[in-house]
Parts: structure tokens; C-alpha cells; sequence
């Protein structure tokens, strides 16, 4: 029994070394996959979220004011009289 006992402590070590090589391996390819998925994003010509919520606020104003002139350009249209 005493002779399986270190094969047992090897081969758990052996298995731990793995483990432990395996995580390094991953988080190597993770830093890559990021690493070109920035570039990619880079060369694409995306905008920020900041930049886009700042249009889409800057367009629903844009909006509101055109709705309102158009109100009032038919209440002006309403006081002329008829042609």
C-alpha cells in the first residue's frame, strides 16, 4: 500500500500542475481575444455610447421644437384668410 501512496501524491501534483497551466493558458487567449477585439473595434469608426446618447438627446429636442414651429405655423395658417 506505502508504494501507491507517492504514485497517488505525484499524480495528484501532476494534475494540480495542469490545472494551474491550464488557467495561464486561458487567460493568455482571453488577453489576445480582447486585444484583437479592441483593434478590430478600433478600425471600424464606432462611436461611444456617450457620443450616441448625446445625438439621440440632441434629436428628440430637435424633434419637439419642429413639432412645436408646426403647431404654430398652423395656427398662423388658420388666421389668414382664405385666398
Amino acid at each position: 500500500m506505502q508504494t501507491q501512496k507517492p504514485f497517488f501524491d505525484d499524480l495528484a501534483r501532476l494534475a494540480g500542475g495542469a490545472v494551474n497551466a491550464l488557467s495561464g493558458v486561458k487567460a493568455e487567449v482571453e488577453a489576445v481575444v480582447k486585444q484583437q477585439f479592441e483593434r478590430l473595434t478600433a478600425s471600424m469608426d464606432l462611436v461611444s455610447r456617450e457620443e450616441f446618447e448625446a445625438v439621440k438627446a440632441m434629436a428628440a429636442k430637435a424633434r419637439e421644437e419642429q413639432e412645436i414651429l408646426t403647431e404654430k405655423l398652423a395656427a398662423l395658417e388658420a388666421r389668414l384668410p382664405p385666398a
